[in-house]
């Protein structure tokens, strides 16, 4: 404390009662925000969507009010410099910004292009260019794509290449709006890792716009932002342990304070090693048979699974020479079961994915959907068996309402009208969009055309759907609410087949865990069993969620709150 009143740190940012208002909206995206922000922290900012965080970012970097246009009051600094007396270019190199739409930055025809495009327009010295190309290519793990055509990369590799883009301007201010959100697991751990590297070697600020609430452990600071305002502000030791607070800014509670809180503990951890003490202070134990109802709840989902509907037989697949996605991948997927895919960027999921409906064929090798080979089926009959929800509902949302967009598939299937306006109204009913019906689908949030895409597959009543990351972009309110809408699917007879780089919802949802790495699945089993094994995770770069990795810590693999509040009990110490 002392050396830090010796050497106070300077204010970098500025903003005083910030209120914005887009062109055309009914109401006000900024309500009144105030926040100072000290050179060289970090500073995590949490909150659900439509919270204004992705607006305020805008204003840091001068998008508003120079180049999205709305009504601005108040001030925002940057190193003194009034960010409505200086043009977006003048900005330039004091702040960087990684859009959370971060595709829409990426422009170039190669890797190393995108990356060198900003040193350039800076006007550096070539052999300055270079470095900066190498450095920020080193620092995000792109050095063997620098001669990639990004359209070729993975959703996250290209999230990293646009953060790579941004390092490369080398600027002493970095907002990165939901920077991890289409990243596996060990490139999460990257960004984190880089965020703290940035701040000890070159004394960087960073605002980082987050849903995962572990990682805002290491901040400086946590910023709670609610309905345009600043609902919280202050210590990640402070802010975290008020769960209620959290969800009430639909943010996800850190799963072991939930668990403590929920059980009456009066400590609340924040990490492992606080929540071992705790337990054993609040005289905590796990009931003698936790064990067996966990195995005889996981046998009898088991027996409830049909016949074989989708069979992969020694699959490969190949986008190009040098470019192998599968490498002999075999599995069977049962009537009735809920399946996640895990594993790292580029590791095949999203390939193995698109060749279960015949979106892609394998180059060698067979699937087969209810015994027939994908080879011999039309598109519209594999239509009708496989539904297929995308990363990116905008890549398969066109029409102009949504209950046009969702009676589309019907019709292509060649339903008649009256039936397919009832099965459209029923898979509207079951995302709970049909009282808007009539509306735009792109004028919705990401969290709701992403159930106008969920929606308009299950319209088509296909037995199996597959869902490619369904939850990226969403907060934990509408995380939960997709989630809830899944498991409803799932437990109604639909077969689930689900990618995800959220760990916690695998282990929560899912029956069946299958991993993937180089194109080759490397583990494929009960959801329970596969995350008993914390080593086998780890070879894989995935960390098993908090609350499993604490309850395998107590010999008893236990894979969310609810179940561990269903597996607990407290001792009765009976004294003399």
């Amino acid at each position: 404390m002392e050396s830090e009143i010796q050497n106070p740190k300077s204010e970098i940012i500025e903003i005083d009662s910030l209120i914005f208002r887009y062109r055309a909206a009914s109401d006000n995206a900024l309500r009144g925000v105030s926040l100072k922000i000290r050179e060289g922290d970090l500073v995590v900012i949490m909150g659900p969507n439509e919270a204004g965080k992705s607006t305020l970012c805008f204003t840091l970097n001068g998008l508003i009010p120079h180049m999205v246009k709305g009504t601005l009051d108040g001030a925002v600094r940057i190193n003194g410099m009034d960010t409505r007396r200086q043009g977006v270019r003048s900005l330039f190199s004091h702040i960087g910004l990684v859009f959370q739409d971060f595709e829409s930055q990426l422009f170039s025809t190669e890797v190393e292009l995108e990356v060198a495009f900003g040193p350039e327009n800076l006007g550096l010295p070539i052999d300055e260019i270079k470095d900066r190309i190498r450095r920020a290519l080193e620092l995000t793990g792109l050095t063997n794509l620098r001669g990639r055509q990004p359209a070729t990369l993975s959703g996250g590799q290209k999230q990293l290449l646009a953060i790579a883009s941004v390092l490369s301007l080398e600027p002493p201010i970095l907002c990165f709006d939901e920077p991890t959100t289409d990243l596996d697991p060990k490139n999460k751990r990257r960004i984190f890792n880089l965020t703290r590297q940035l701040l000890e070697q070159r004394k960087q600020t960073l605002i980082v716009i987050e849903h995962e609430t572990e990682e805002a452990l290491s901040a400086d600071r946590v910023v709670l932002m609610h309905d345009g305002r600043i609902a919280a502000d202050g210590p990640p030791s402070e802010i975290l342990r008020n769960t209620r607070r959290l969800e009430e800014c639909r943010i996800m509670p850190l799963q072991l304070t939930d668990l403590f809180e929920k059980l009456g503990g009066n400590e609340l951890p924040l990490s492992i090693e606080e929540a071992k003490k705790a337990w054993q202070n609040n005289s905590f134990q796990l009931l003698p048979n936790a064990r067996k109802k966990l195995d005889e709840s996981d046998a009898e989902k088991a027996r409830c699974y049909g016949r074989p509907l989708i069979e992969v037989d020694d699959a490969h697949f190949s986008y190009g020479p040098d470019m192998s996605a599968l490498r002999g991948v075999s599995l069977q997927i049962r009537d009735g079961e809920f399946v996640t895919i895990l594993g790292q960027n580029g590791s095949g999921k999203t390939t193995l994915a698109k060749h279960l409906n015949g979106l892609l064929k394998p180059t060698r090798g067979e699937v087969r959907v209810e015994g027939t080979s994908t080879a011999r089926m039309s598109a519209t009959e594999l239509g009708r068996r496989i539904g297929y929800v995308f990363q990116n509902p905008d890549h398969q949302i066109f029409e102009e309402t949504i209950q046009a967009e969702v009676l589309f598939g019907p019709k292509m299937l060649g339903v008649g009208e009256k039936r397919a306006q009832a099965q459209a109204r029923d898979a509207l009913e079951t995302v709970g969009l049909w009282e808007r019906r009539s509306e735009d689908p792109f004028t919705l949030t990401k969290g709701l055309r992403q159930k106008v895409a969920v929606a308009s597959v299950l319209a088509t009543r296909p037995g199996a759907i597959v869902l490619d990351e369904p939850t990226t972009g969403l907060d934990y309110g509408e995380l939960r609410s997709m989630m809830s809408l899944v498991k409803r699917l799932n437990e109604s007879g639909h077969t689930i087949i689900m990618i995800t780089h959220c760990i916690w919802i695998a282990a929560g949802y899912a029956h069946r865990t299958i991993l993937m790495s180089e194109g080759r699945i490397v583990a494929d089993g009960p959801t329970r069993g596969i995350f008993a094994r914390e080593d086998m995770l780890s070879k894989a770069d995935i960390i098993a969620p908090q609350i499993v990795r604490f309850s395998n810590e107590l010999g008893t693999t236990i894979l969310s709150v609810e179940e561990f509040l269903q597996c607990t009990q407290k001792t009765i110490n009976h004294k003399p």
